[in-house]
């Protein structure tokens, strides 16, 4: 944990840096300044009820606006983080159509910048300087600790603009939860980011298998899925298309160990206090049932990145947990291995399901008022309902708009495992959006791995000590913000 610390230190160092020695906020124009579920009955059509959504943002519109004067940058940069054919083919379609089409000759330019980790560091060494990018990919912890040097744009100065704003009808139209996701508390309930799409934890199963088992249907509680699994463990399926049988391959990831931890009725963040709860009843009891599939044979890790998708694919596997954003290579896995029947399931869980939904948002670094105008521009067609569909049906991803399930209806009934994710969207919860989390998702992951790897491991003791470390990191990051 040192180790962490040291990091973690470090990184503040550079955020203090960049506040006190870098630009300033935006300067103002010579006008006033501006600054990865539905409820569903028949058809896919409602806002899903999502519990916790964070405070509302401000809603009335100004009386004039405060961006008129404001001419739109021409050429402006966005930094993402998809590869795939279908998915970089529909990013181009999308970024062509809004070049040719925009009514203010922006040209923008979509530059792939690496995973996740790779634009949060990249990011972190830009913030406040002009070469930041004019839009940048992010989860809301990363833009939670970007905004510890006031460095993101505060798009409430903006959404409501009667020149440049989203129509209310508009903002009424994205699914209540997600809309609501990019304001933060934290920072005086600035919006932060918008969401262009979203995905959810969901578990995989192979039906084939689980019928040869003598099941009629996946798991709905801990103990059924270790039943199931076990015996899988034991009983190769027929139609495998390699060596081996397992129940269950478990990723080292952290939305893996929310997901068990909400499965069993927990929560992994305390938003009344601001405080981690990592060491929860339900915490401490999910992995107590996961070292005992392991120390069992019951279950292993995941030996190389989307092993478990390959296994799965094979036969080999019974249960895999993970992204509904994996579906369309999921679907590739199982058709070019076994061709089984197979589809998504909630997490087996103690009581009523509780999955977890996540996926990063886009959000505009400071720059110039030209430059975040232009950006907002494009981030209101990225995230139109027509674009929309593009982008769900070629990405996997869930759309973030609820008129959008209407337009996509011959997709969802070509796709059932998709409609199957769709339709638990009503279950959904949030990972903490804090500052400092990546930290602590990292310390998360190592702990984890060591407890199902050791079965004699106090898996109280070791997460009381995780627990330590992460509210101790975030009482560090709030330290930065109020200093």
């Amino acid at each position: 944990m040192k180790r962490k610390l040291f990091s973690l230190l470090a990184v503040i160092m550079v955020a203090a840096m960049v506040l006190s020695a870098c630009a300033k906020p935006t300067a103002a124009p010579e006008t006033p300044a501006p600054t990865e579920a539905p409820v569903v009955t028949e058809a896919p059509t409602e806002a899903p009820v999502v519990t916790e959504a964070p405070t509302e943002a401000p809603t009335e519109a100004p009386a004039e606006s405060i961006w008129a004067n404001v001419t739109p940058a021409k050429n402006i940069t966005f930094w993402h983080q998809h590869t795939g054919e279908a998915r970089e083919a529909a990013m181009a379609k999308i970024v062509n159509d809004f070049n040719a089409t925009n009514e203010y000759g922006i040209t923008l330019t979509a530059e792939y910048a690496g995973g996740y980790g790779d634009i949060y560091t990249k990011m972190l060494a830009l913030l406040n300087t002009p070469d930041v990018p004019d839009i940048v990919v992010g989860y809301q912890n990363q833009i939670a600790t970007y905004q510890l040097a006031d460095s993101i744009f505060d798009m409430n100065t903006v959404i409501n603009d009667p020149v440049y704003g989203m129509p209310q009808a508009d903002q009424d139209d994205f699914i209540p939860a997600f809309f609501q996701q990019d304001v933060y508390p934290l920072y005086d309930n600035q919006r932060l980011g918008l969401a262009p799409n979203r995905s959810m934890e969901v578990m995989y199963y192979n039906m084939d298998w689980l019928k040869e088992l003598g099941y009629d249907a996946p798991p709905a509680t801990p103990e059924e899925f270790r039943d199931m699994a076990c015996k899988a463990s034991t009983t190769p399926f027929s139609g495998a298309k390699a060596e081996g049988s397992m129940g269950y391959e478990l990723s080292i990831d952290t939305s893996r160990f929310a997901s068990w931890t909400y499965a069993f009725g927990g929560d992994i963040y305390d938003g009344t206090t601001n405080q981690y709860t990592l060491n929860s009843p339900a915490a401490v009891e999910a992995f107590k049932f996961l070292q005992g599939l392991f120390a069992d044979g019951c279950a292993r890790l995941v030996s190389e990145n989307y092993g478990d998708q390959a296994d799965f694919g094979n036969g080999t596997t019974l249960f895999t947990i993970g992204s509904s954003s994996g579906l369309p290579f999921y679907t590739q896995a199982v058709d070019e291995g076994s061709a089984f029947e197979w589809s998504v399931a909630a997490l087996p869980s103690t009581g009523t399901p509780k999955q977890d939904i996540y996926g990063a948002s886009v959000s505009i670094p400071k720059s110039t008022p030209e430059r975040e105008l232009a950006a907002w521009i494009f981030i209101k067609y990225y995230t139109s309902p027509e674009v929309q569909k593009l982008w769900a049906e070629a990405s996997g991803y869930f759309p973030v708009r609820q008129s959008v399930a209407d337009m996509m209806t011959d997709y969802m009934a070509a796709n059932p495992t998709y409609k199957a994710s769709w339709d638990l969207l009503q279950y959904g919860w949030f990972e903490p959006a804090v500052p400092g989390y990546d930290f602590v998702r990292d310390e998360i992951e190592v702990v984890m791995a060591a407890v199902v790897d050791d079965p004699t491991l106090d898996v109280q003791a070791e997460f009381d000590k995780l627990n330590e470390f992460g509210n101790q990191t975030l009482a560090e990051q709030l330290e930065q913000l109020a200093n």
